[in-house]
């Protein structure tokens, strides 16, 4: 049985002190969960609207957000499922939307970049245009973590239910959803979307969440947080509410067994559509 943690942060536009926050909070996260897999929240190391994305992109590999997570997972022995950071894209002057997870021993095991782009306006005004800056992910990505199946999202992409549908049908059994929803969208959407995922693919859900204010160019924002880990039935067994923290639950994939016995939904099913992205 794999021990899954989430944990929320309040990112902000300064990088050095967004990694020195991570690393205490993963130190903390260890020493009172032991968790054996971690997950953070989308942008983990820089939050400052996504103008700023090529600015403070990274060099894939070189950079010191992926060197610190690879560090710190070789010296806490624990796997990092990265939550995301702004990568450099293949296109200059623009970024991807990314996270990288590494193993036990500081060894990358899989990278995935966020498919769906944030570009909105909400009922508040605010506006959202990730892919001004932003190029999209082409890849649906699935790994093993000691034998446990976990499948690849971002934010946004919780609300295309087919990404998710994919990775049920490519064996996940637990499904990573770091994010960082705005407060107007979060207070309403965000719970209900998460349990409807969990129902629908009957997969475990962990959604590590920022929380709180940031600046932007564009003005102040806010994160919703309430990070979460949900069972495969749609019941949420752990949850950060506000404020920075962690939670942690143990992944059963026995309970993902039992309930698509009980619901053969992936059995039952009259349309297959392939993914074509």
């Amino acid at each position: 049985m794999l021990r899954a943690a989430v944990i929320q942060l309040n990112t902000q536009n300064d990088k050095q002190a967004n990694l020195a926050a991570i690393e205490a909070q993963i130190r903390a996260c260890v020493a009172r969960e032991r968790p054996d897999w971690i997950q953070l929240p989308e942008h983990a190391e820089w939050l400052g609207g996504s103008s700023g994305a090529p600015a403070v992109a990274e060099p894939f590999k070189d950079g010191p957000t992926y060197a610190l997570l690879s560090r710190l997972a070789a010296e806490l022995k624990v796997w990092i499922h990265g939550g995301s950071f702004y990568e450099q894209s293949d296109n200059p002057g623009r970024a991807y939307n990314t996270t990288v997870v590494f193993d036990r021993d500081g060894v990358e095991q899989a990278r995935y970049r966020k498919i769906h782009l944030f570009d909105v306006t909400t009922a508040d005004g605010a506006k959202f245009h990730e892919s001004a800056t932003v190029d999209p992910g082409r890849q649906i990505v699935t790994y093993d973590c000691e034998g446990v199946k976990v499948g690849c999202a971002i934010c946004y992409d919780v609300r295309f239910p087919e990404l998710f549908q994919e990775l049920m049908r490519q064996g996940a059994q637990l499904i990573a959803l770091p994010a960082a929803f705005t407060l107007l969208t979060g207070k309403d959407h965000w719970e209900t979307l998460i349990r409807a995922r969990a129902i629908e693919t009957e997969c475990w859900l962990a959604a590590a969440a920022q929380w709180g204010s940031y600046p932007t160019p564009a003005g102040e924002r806010q994160s919703f947080g309430q990070s979460m880990i949900v069972d495969p039935w749609g019941a949420v067994v752990a949850r950060v509410s506000d404020g920075l923290g962690f939670a942690s639950a143990s992944i059963d994939t026995d309970l993902v067994a039992r309930v698509r016995q009980q619901i053969p939904v992936g059995a039952n099913k009259a349309i297959h559509i392939e993914a074509s992205l």
